[in-house]
């Protein structure tokens, strides 16, 4: 101990000493590390000087910010009613993950009442619905037990009716279905910025610069991001999307809700032995391995997707724990080596993985659903249903019942500037 205190004064000396002589210079002599430009503002940055900062604008009838079960389904019901009404209406989807689905973790329970309003006929489409549920199974665990809970009719965990699926799959289904109807869908590209009009109302997105150094600096191939205008902009971006927390912000949609709650949700997709396969099995846990005081639990379903033996399991904890050396992670790790799952996972293969933020708060936690010229969709403004354990249906009614409200605007003798208004509770947020 004698000798770290003995090294530890004279490391003290040594850099007074050197700060003293001038060898370490100041930190004003150092180059400025510039950060995004909502924090150094590029008209005071000498470097974006001579940078042409135009954006070339397109328009659209409707945009949508996100290509997920929400901002798809709408995009889809708007085409629909388009065509039943003769009338042509432009809409533009933007998506920031490289293709449609590359952002949505695979290995859901599927609810279909959406998709049978949205499309009747799915099945004689080729939807990706290829395994029913079959069997429901709920346990409480302790370290080395599980105690069995039946899963009784009415309970809202029970899947009787619903679908196993591999969620990337029915989003890139839903992506085709969309461009078939004359969708136009432009993978990644992400919305960096909400655009307004002088009186407040929405007018649109602005897509990312690229073509911009670590340091701040614009690079030779700085090219200025895009302004997509509209008449109705559509916000379909996920938990904790970064244009949905702009616009609470600055409508303040949160007024008259609860705070929304979040959990973290981790999953990995398993390739498994044929012999421990059962498709269709849907199981979740709660207890072991996170202590009595945390939110979490598990969940392991058994795909059927061509000849593949299939298990999507994952992790669920909420993010209020108490415990800073909780590791979400590794207690999911921990999970999977208790005595009533681990022989699934021996001998297989993980072939992906991933994680996401989930809304937990539940009907008392959505906020205010629309703005003028724009309104919230799917899981941005949080339609998660918690104690399903599930949101895909709700996410998709949302995008829908937007959908629907905005045709109704557009197709309707209202000159522009009252059309901005046409996503207000009453209409979108009614049902």
């Amino acid at each position: 101990m004698m000798k770290l205190v003995r090294y530890s004064v004279a490391a003290h000396r040594f850099v007074r000493r050197k700060l003293h002589t001038g060898v370490y210079a100041s930190t004003s002599q150092q180059p400025k590390i510039t950060t995004h430009y909502s924090v150094v503002s590029r008209e005071s940055d000498p470097r974006w000087k001579d940078v042409d900062m135009e954006r070339v604008s397109d328009e659209a009838d409707v945009v949508i910010v996100g290509a997920g079960p929400a901002g798809l389904s709408a995009a889809i019901r708007v085409k629909q009613l388009a065509e039943e009404a003769g009338s042509d209406i432009r809409v533009c989807v933007v998506e920031k993950a490289s293709e449609i689905g590359g952002h949505t973790l695979s290995g859901a329970v599927l609810e279909p009442t959406a998709l049978q309003e949205l499309f009747p006929d799915w099945k004689d489409r080729g939807a990706p619905l290829h395994t029913p549920v079959t069997m429901d199974r709920f346990g409480i665990l302790t370290k080395n037990r599980r105690i069995p809970v039946p899963m009784l009719p009415g309970l809202p965990m029970r899947n009787h009716g619903n679908y196993v699926v591999r969620l990337g799959h029915v989003v890139r289904w839903l992506g085709e279905q969309a461009e078939q109807l004359g969708v136009e869908i432009y993978t990644g590209i992400a919305a960096s910025e909400v655009l307004y009009h002088d009186d407040g109302s929405v007018k649109g997105v602005a897509t990312s610069d690229v073509g911009v150094a670590k340091d701040g600096s614009p690079k030779d191939t700085f090219e200025r991001g895009m302004e997509l205008h509209a008449k109705v902009t559509l916000f379909a971006e996920g938990c904790r999307g970064s244009l949905t927390k702009q616009l609470m912000k600055k409508f303040d949609l949160q007024q008259n809700c609860q705070p929304q709650t979040y959990g973290i949700g981790l999953k990995e997709l398993w390739e498994v032995s044929a012999s421990k396969h059962k498709p269709g099995q849907v199981e979740h846990t709660v207890g072991w391995p996170v202590e009595r005081s945390v939110y979490g639990g598990s969940f392991l379903y058994h795909l059927s997707e061509g000849e593949t033996p299939l298990i999507s399991v994952g992790f669920v904890i909420g993010l209020d724990y108490t415990n800073p050396y909780l590791n979400p992670f590794k207690e999911f790790q921990r999970f999977k080596h208790h005595p009533s799952v681990r022989h699934y996972f021996e001998d297989g293969k993980r072939i992906s993985y991933g994680a996401r933020a989930l809304n937990e708060g539940g009907l008392q936690c959505v906020p205010k659903l629309a703005v003028p010229g724009a309104a919230l969709i799917g899981c941005a403004p949080g339609f998660m249903n918690v104690p399903k354990v599930k949101g895909t249906h709700n996410a998709m009614k949302t995008g829908m019942l937007a959908a629907e409200c905005a045709v109704e605007a557009l197709t309707s003798d209202q000159d522009t500037k009252a059309m901005r208004n046409v996503l207000r509770p009453v209409g979108y947020g009614r049902s």
